[in-house]
């Protein structure tokens, strides 16, 4: 029996009833195909600091590099807003993912068709669409430096600097071809090339990358002109390849187009096999213990774990068709209800992916 050890971040608010439930689905899919999945939980965000005073404490860390994969729940809670901006459960995040060196967020966003109704925009403009977003994680203005505020010329001076190494942008850019190469090799990067140095640096380099793809379409796309496309024709987009900043916003604006935060996974790859995937949703302290929230996100971000960390493309085949035909079947949680449709809890949803998957 194959085993692959899993580093367990349940984290803070419905964090852990969400990774509960992908739990469940992992141990149907363990089941049914002889795989022994093995979980190491640990601290990390507000729960971390109430134990060790640091979102992120030493043994969380090397609980996630012995292991093969990290999956992680949520981290924050209001009652943490008044700490020092180092120890917020927030730092956690950032922390992790540059000690692991977790330089590459993949963001699938979805429009499943039994939920185009609950998009925002107009079914027709909706309907297909299926975008995957590839985010440079460790470097631009979160990391850069310097930074800080001081004192200058009488007043406060707040700064950031934006940041990339050729070497950062050349390794996301392969990241974003390989997946462009496994989908409709179709690649567009996001950058400000008009007005930022960094993105023309960006764009270069992305374009000295393109030559060892010549089977992928490659464009490229000022992020304000992206932000409104997304908006006005989102399925012209296969694979956007952005910086970190621009990432973080493109991925939540298209996180929108399915209807709900609670559909979408995360997947954060390194340049080795250690990777952490993630529900892109908050951690929702106000629905904590209300067996409410949607694990799907949670549920479906294992599922990327099976695909990118273990290259258990079936399994994970399995546990996408079991979320779709819960879709289908008319099962919803309250923030994907329709009319007509039975809305179920939290573990309920948990409980008819897991059969779907022994079912399949």
């Amino acid at each position: 029996m194959t085993t692959y050890n899993i580093a367990l971040l349940a984290g803070d608010g419905t964090g852990k009833e969400v990774t509960d439930e992908a739990v469940k689905v992992l141990k149907a899919v363990g089941k049914k195909y002889s795989i022994d999945f093995n979980f190491e939980p640990a601290l990390i965000g507000g729960c971390a600091y109430d134990e060790y005073k640091k979102p992120l404490p030493d043994v969380t860390l090397d609980i996630a590099k012995k292991s093969d994969a990290v999956l992680l729940g949520a981290v924050g809670d209001w009652k943490y807003d008044t700490l020092p901006p180092d120890v917020r459960p927030e730092r956690a995040l950032l922390g992790i993912r540059k000690e692991l060196n977790l330089f590459a967020n993949l963001r699938p966003a979805t429009v499943y068709p039994e939920l185009t109704s609950l998009s925002p925009l107009k079914e027709e403009f909706v309907s297909g669409t299926d975008i995957m977003i590839v985010r440079e994680l460790t470097g631009d203005v979160y990391f850069g430096t310097p930074k800080g505020i001081e004192n200058k010329n009488g007043e406060k001076f707040g700064f950031n600097n934006m940041c990339y190494f050729e070497s950062e942008i050349r390794r996301i850019a392969h990241v974003a071809f390989k997946v462009a190469m496994q989908r409709n090799k179709k690649l567009c990067s996001v950058d400000k090339a008009n007005v930022l140095d960094v993105s023309r640096l960006w764009r270069e380099v992305v374009a000295d990358v393109a030559k060892e793809y010549p089977e992928v379409e490659l464009s490229n796309m000022y992020v304000d002109n992206a932000a409104m496309q997304i908006i006005r024709n989102p399925k012209q987009f296969d694979v956007m390849l952005t910086g970190n900043i621009f990432g973080d916003i493109l991925s939540d604006e298209a996180s929108m187009l399915s209807g709900s935060l609670g559909l979408l996974p995360s997947a954060s790859l390194s340049d080795t096999k250690l990777a952490m995937y993630e529900p892109i949703h908050g951690s929702a302290p106000d629905l904590k213990g209300q067996n409410v929230v949607n694990p799907i996100a949670t549920i479906l971000s294992a599922a990327m774990m099976l695909k990118y960390s273990f290259n258990l493309d079936k399994e994970h085949d399995d546990i996408v068709n079991a979320v779709r035909k819960a879709l289908k079947d008319g099962y919803r949680t309250k923030d994907i209800s329709q009319n007509g449709m039975e809305i179920v809890g939290t573990d309920k949803m948990g409980n008819v992916i897991k059969d779907n998957v022994l079912q399949n």
